[in-house]
């Protein structure tokens, strides 16, 4: 894999279930780690726009056809809007993944999804639809891709984490777009 390949972490911020938006935000660094850009966009709260809205992020973007891969902090944002990495990858031609510190507990996603939303067996295939490979050591997370092999994907993740087990550019994304709404970041990056 070359060297200094760049790529766009992505996370949402924090938000009520009273709001009807939230930020996403996205960090473009080349790796080892060199932040060279940030992106941002929004999307409704347990809709179904962050396809929509994080692949017209990228495409606007002058980063686009220089990312690697796309990494995004779990597998929806803004609650329930899940993201399709397989979507997103046709949309923008760039690898995606979604990472995770822990495995997911499926079967409470899917109790919380079949109360509140009619198309709900949709929204848990897609949430199912890639298998989670725990990656790192002691340090581990969890990781589910496509555009990119895991093992691919692994080295930019070791490659791109410097402390912790999450990589900088998803620890970065959280840290701005938690600020951008509290005043100031906070909570667990």
């Amino acid at each position: 894999m070359k060297r200094q390949v760049r790529v766009l972490g992505i996370d949402d911020s924090p938000f009520t279930f009273e709001s009807k938006r939230t930020l996403v935000v996205g960090v473009v660094s080349r790796l080892p780690m060199y932040v060279e850009g940030i992106m941002r966009t929004k999307c409704d709260v347990d809709g179904t726009d962050a396809n929509e809205a994080i692949a017209d992020m990228v495409l606007r973007s002058r980063y686009r056809e220089q990312l690697k891969v796309i990494m995004i902090d779990g597998v929806a944002v803004g609650g329930f809007n899940v993201v399709d990495i397989d979507r997103l990858h046709r949309d923008t031609g760039v690898a995606c993944a979604t990472v995770t510190r822990g495995l997911p507990d499926y079967g409470s996603m899917e109790k919380a999804l079949r109360a509140h939303f009619r198309d709900w067996e949709e929204r848990m295939e897609v949430i199912r639809r890639h298998p989670l490979y725990r990656l790192g050591g002691r340090r581990s997370i969890y990781a589910a891709a496509t555009g990119i092999s895991i093992d691919d994907l692994e080295m930019i993740i070791e490659e791109s984490t410097v402390s912790g087990s999450l990589p900088e550019p998803l620890r970065i994304a959280h840290l701005i777009s938690s600020a951008m709404v509290r005043g100031e970041s906070h909570g667990r990056a």
